[in-house]
């Protein structure tokens, strides 16, 4: 799978999606560091990639409905995490994809569970 992870996430992030066989380019690396979200969404859906960040505002399927996009992984930690607790979370998102696609989905990832945002329209 392609990813892109947000500026929040360092060298760390890259190698640990990466050991999952994952493509992994970040916003840093392309210079998109401050850009607006409607922006940075739409190089992810131009790359085809999943993007991967812990900004709260992706997590919301009104404004980017994920149906539209290569995935949205938003990881929601507790306050105060540091680097062990979105190591750990990576690694929780990493081992899910083994099984399963992100593609067109949204995806809250704590540290030991992943919650899917179900579209409504999908059951009429």
């Amino acid at each position: 799978m392609k990813f892109k992870l947000d500026e929040n996430f360092g060298t760390r992030g890259i190698a640990k999606l990466a050991s999952f066989g994952h493509d992994v380019a970040t916003v840093l690396g392309q210079g998109l560091c401050t850009s607006p979200d409607a922006l940075l969404i739409e190089i992810c859906l131009a790359e085809r990639r999943c993007l991967v960040t812990m900004d709260l505002d992706f997590a919301n399927p009104i404004q980017y409905p994920p149906r539209q996009y290569a995935g949205i992984a938003v990881l929601r930690l507790p306050a105060r995490s540091g680097l062990v607790e979105i190591d750990h979370a990576l690694e929780t998102l990493g081992r899910t994809l083994g099984a399963e696609s992100l593609e067109g989905k949204l995806w809250i990832v704590e540290l030991e569970r992943i919650r899917e945002y179900a579209d409504e329209s999908a059951f009429e």
